[in-house]
């Protein structure tokens, strides 16, 4: 198998995507390629493990960068030798089975759109994020920031990805699927929140997944309740921002002090490295921009696990249905 990896995506690349490589080869199947898209003589310079000349290690030579502050789709266009647009041809072409990226969220987006196309069937694709529950389980929240403003029936599917991607990829069995509201009775809710409910249940009478109900905020870490959480962009991303910043708190990055809990070091979004792009034709992995060697290594590992659950034949499998 062969992956791909942005060298030149993030704050700190090529620095951190390098030293990442390196930590994440020895936990890569023997089997497995990693090919760095990037400037070639840049990657090198900051190269101090050897890993450019590691056998397991491919680069692809790019000459531009696209930058955080670029326009998405006119840099997509206009920077056609940039390390993002090339690895999405390589994606395309088959010549690598997953593509991850610290860099322009944009332009990952207009590549996953654009030139890998979603799932026939598929109304809207998401991002997805996991994060441990305090018993120790993970627990998968989509959509955490892709649709803002999301349709029923794009929540109601939303469901389905989200069990499907929990039974493949983090083992469970049999996932619980709930929908983030402020209330448990099915009438609790905003307009989509109520419209949602039935779609979602009967989805799960026919057959599609397992829906248990509505979940309230309290509940959503508690791993007693669920494992896949289901809301709107809008409302995942600001849920993933709060641990994200709790977690801050906790470990003394912020304004507090240095506790590290199993269940708080479980929010640390450098464990998780980065969020699935969930209902496209491949494999995409996109992580924060101030990624840290550690968030890049995760990323790498997290690319590769995905990869060989052939998720995209289980989501076409499930829409063809």
């Amino acid at each position: 198998m062969r992956i791909g990896l942005d060298a030149m995506g993030g704050d700190y690349a090529p620095q951190v995507t390098v030293e990442g490589a390196y930590a994440a080869l020895p936990h890569l199947s023997a089997d497995t390629t990693l090919v760095l898209f990037g400037d070639r003589e840049a990657i090198r310079a900051c190269d101090t493990h050897g890993v450019a000349d590691d056998p397991r290690v491919e680069i692809v030579h790019t000459s531009e960068t696209i930058e955080m502050g670029d326009h998405p789709v006119k840099a997509f266009t206009q920077k056609s030798d940039s390390s993002i647009v090339v690895g999405f041809k390589h994606l395309c072409t088959g010549d690598i089975a997953g593509f991850a990226s610290a860099g322009s969220t944009g332009a990952m987006m207009v590549g996953c759109m654009q030139v890998v196309g979603q799932i026939e069937g598929v109304i809207r694709p998401a991002i997805a994020t996991v994060c441990k529950n305090a018993r120790g389980g993970d627990v998968l929240i989509l959509d955490v920031g892709l649709n803002a403003d999301c349709k029923p029936e794009v929540l109601a599917q939303y469901g389905m990805i989200g069990s499907i991607y929990a039974r493949e990829t983090l083992g469970i069995p049999e996932p619980r699927v709930a929908l983030l509201n402020i209330g448990e009775e099915p009438e609790k809710g905003n307009l989509l929140t109520k419209a949602t409910y039935p779609l979602m249940a009967e989805r799960a009478a026919a057959g599609d997944y397992r829906f248990v109900g509505n979940v309230e905020g309290k509940h959503l870490m508690t791993g007693e309740v669920a494992d896949v959480i289901v809301c709107d962009g809008f409302a995942g991303n600001t849920v993933i921002k709060m641990l994200e910043g709790f977690h801050l708190i906790m470990t003394g990055a912020g304004a507090g002090g240095g506790e590290t809990h199993p269940f708080v070091e479980g929010l640390n979004y450098e464990n998780v490295g980065g969020t699935p792009v969930l209902g496209i034709n491949s494999t995409v992995i996109i992580g924060h921009g101030c990624s840290s060697a550690k968030a890049i290594e995760n990323m790498i590992r997290l690319t590769e696990r995905t990869a060989r659950t052939d998720m995209v034949s289980q989501f076409k499998k499930a829409f063809d249905r």
